[in-house]
């Protein structure tokens, strides 16, 4: 019974999968026909969205490094001189993934909610070398000492978690704590057997997150 509905929901899955991608190339090849010029045409905003700039999430930062010489940008909240908590997003995000724990936090922690280096408003160099594991985990370093912190609380989810794990790893001194918000494959696995209809609600929250992204283009590299 469970391989019945096991296969059942992977037809589903798959099926869901299969009419969005349907839909997507009619509309792609609609586009082609009717308006080829604009069809792949690059629109920049001239002014981000107003929940970016939302009063009650933090204040909007920059520091810049003294040795690589990149801006970064950040938001911060909560009082100054509380202890710090480093928030590090994924891809393809950027610190206002990070919205909900700010305010959960802010009335204990400094909490800082960082765009990385190519993201947001974070400078982004050109070269593929500059985005080299060790030159992010140097930020991470930079960053804390240019915040005027020795140590903090380092949370990274996706990418974010994995630059948090090998920091940790290389300046285990500078991090009170170090937390990784990831989905491992085992737990991927549960959620399909066990919690599919949740699944399906994850399908359509990221379609819906894509969406906001691709307009707000606020994803640099």
């Amino acid at each position: 019974m469970v391989t019945i509905r096991f296969l059942l929901f992977w037809a589903l899955v798959y099926s869901y999968c299969g009419l969005c991608a349907c839909i997507g190339l009619l509309k792609l090849l609609w586009s082609l026909g009717t308006r080829p010029a604009k069809t792949f045409q690059w629109l920049i905003r001239e002014n981000p969205p107003a929940c970016l700039n939302d009063p009650s999430l933090g204040t909007h930062c920059y520091v810049r490094i003294k040795d690589s010489g990149l801006r970064f940008h950040y938001v911060a909240a909560g009082e100054r001189g509380k202890p710090l908590m480093l928030l590090l997003h994924g891809f393809p995000e950027f610190w206002y993934s990070w919205r909900h724990q700010m305010r959960e936090f802010k009335s204990e922690y400094r909490v800082v909610a960082l765009d990385l280096r190519g993201y947001g408003e974070t400078d982004a160099p050109a070269q593929r070398e500059n985005y080299k594991l060790d030159c992010l985990i140097t930020d991470i370093k930079d960053i804390l000492e240019s915040l005027g912190y020795s140590k903090c609380v380092l949370i990274g989810h996706d990418w974010g978690g994995m630059i948090a794990w090998l920091a940790a790893i290389c300046y285990p001194e500078m991090f009170a704590a170090s937390v990784v918000v990831y989905l491992c494959v085992r737990c991927f696995d549960s959620i399909l057997k066990y919690n599919y209809k949740h699944f399906i609600s994850v399908l359509i929250f990221i379609g819906k997150y894509i969406k906001f992204y691709a307009k707000t283009q606020y994803l640099q590299c």
